[in-house]
């Protein structure tokens, strides 16, 4: 791999697009390679941003030799089956937020990343921007004092198209992942600073209410109430089919911070921005920020800087960030009510990575029990996740990964899940 990285891109929509037409600001890497479902649209996305080669399978992409790095911009659902394949190709992953639909797969993506020996990112670019760096410098220099109250809202009213990915519960749609996730990250930055965390700290506390759609069967509107250790509250707002204005707002025991553009900064070439900080008696100050690229132009250099210094995970996104990240967001899910189908036991009958299950590697040791007239792993599963909506994903996850490296014998005591499983 030489100095500049050689990007693909796994998908064609709208965040795509905007990735592919900031990396040209990015003086470390160059877009070479493209994948879509279709070869119309791969074709198309090529033509516009003067891309070498275009792909109509992501697989084909993935198995690439002149790309480094690959970008994944599909659907939530997808990321992880695509994230852990392009770890086996040995490709370097930015991949877009939520990292995946829930926590298991999250663990099963960084697994992948660790074992293949690859870098991978989830894609919070507004945690790469200078303006989320000095906003945790204001606190950690006490700007506002101890902080006690952050606000958090990111919410739009998108397409009202009940087949298009947003209102989709296939696709993973609704307001807590697509950008409910911005809320959760940016509350557990600001409260793991605050708190002395060298990162993000954890909710003690998560509780929410939200709107599912009755058609979409999705959060089209949510909210969520948080505590954090050292008494910190937070109020989480967020939404797909309602306007309200962008805000991250800190109040501490001295004054309060507002962030300018907290979630895209930079965003259609601003390059200048401001963090007012507020305290009682003297007059508002401006903290001005300034950028020389876009907000994905500075995303793609993170990456490469830590691909170059062959780092596996950036200090800025590490993979306990993410994994907390995931955490929390089940948590608001799990309290307002909202499952997806691809988390329910139909819709588990294949591994993450897409393929059917296959013993692979060094299996376990066998052993052998009397009256059992074939050889079983001498290390046996239990089964207590296995009940209940949100434990299927776990357990599934877990008890795959078992049978693929050899194992093949469960304890199913009967008051595990009090008989459930």
């Amino acid at each position: 791999m030489g100095s500049e990285l050689r990007w693909g891109i796994i998908g064609t929509g709208a965040i795509a697009r905007r990735f592919a037409a900031e990396l040209r600001e990015a003086s470390s890497g160059r877009l070479v390679s493209v994948g879509s479902r279709t070869a119309a649209r791969a074709d198309a996305f090529a033509r516009d941003f003067n891309i070498e080669r275009s792909y109509e399978d992501y697989q084909a992409l993935i198995e690439d030799v002149e790309v480094d790095v690959v970008y994944i911009a599909t659907p939530h659902p997808e990321h992880a089956q695509w994230a852990v394949r392009a770890a086996e190709a040995g490709k370097h992953i930015l991949c877009e937020k939520p990292l995946t639909l829930h926590h298991a797969d999250a663990e099963a993506v960084i697994e992948a990343a660790r074992s293949h020996g690859v870098f991978l990112m989830e894609a919070f670019m507004y945690r790469c921007h200078p303006q989320t760096l000095r906003l945790t410098e204001l606190l950690r220099d006490g700007a506002i004092g101890e902080l006690r109250v952050i606000e958090a809202v990111h919410s739009f009213h998108g397409s009202d198209d009940p087949d298009g990915r947003l209102l989709s519960n296939r696709l993973g749609g609704g307001g807590i992942l697509d950008v409910g996730c911005y809320c959760m990250s940016a509350a557990r930055l600001v409260a793991g600073v605050a708190t002395g965390m060298p990162s993000a700290t954890e909710p003690i506390e998560v509780t929410g209410t939200a709107h599912i759609g009755d058609r979409s069967g999705v959060d089209e509107w949510a909210v969520a109430s948080l505590l954090f250790p050292g008494n910190i509250v937070a109020h989480l707002a967020c939404g797909i089919q309602v306007d309200q204005p962008p805000v991250l707002r800190l109040h501490g025991s001295e004054g309060s911070i507002d962030v300018s553009a907290p979630w895209l900064p930079g965003l259609d070439g601003a390059r200048a921005h401001g963090i007012v900080v507020r305290r009682a008696g003297a007059p508002p100050a401006t903290v001005s920020v300034e950028t020389d690229r876009g907000l994905y132009a500075i995303e793609a250099d993170e990456v490469a800087a830590c691909i170059h210094r062959r780092a596996s995970e950036s200090s800025t996104v590490p993979w306990a960030d993410s994994l907390g990240n995931m955490v929390a967001l089940d948590r608001w899910r799990l309290a307002v009510g909202m499952i997806y189908d691809a988390e329910r036991p139909a819709a588990l009958g294949t591994p993450i990575h897409g393929r059917p299950l296959a013993v692979r590697g060094q299996p376990i040791p066998d052993g052998a029990i009397a009256g059992v007239g074939r050889p079983v792993s001498r290390l046996v599963l239990g089964t207590m996740l296995a009940h209940g909506d949100p434990s299927w994903p776990t357990a599934m996850s877990v008890f795959d990964e078992f049978f693929e490296r050899g194992g093949n014998t469960f304890d199913s005591a009967r008051r595990y899940g009090r008989g459930e499983s």
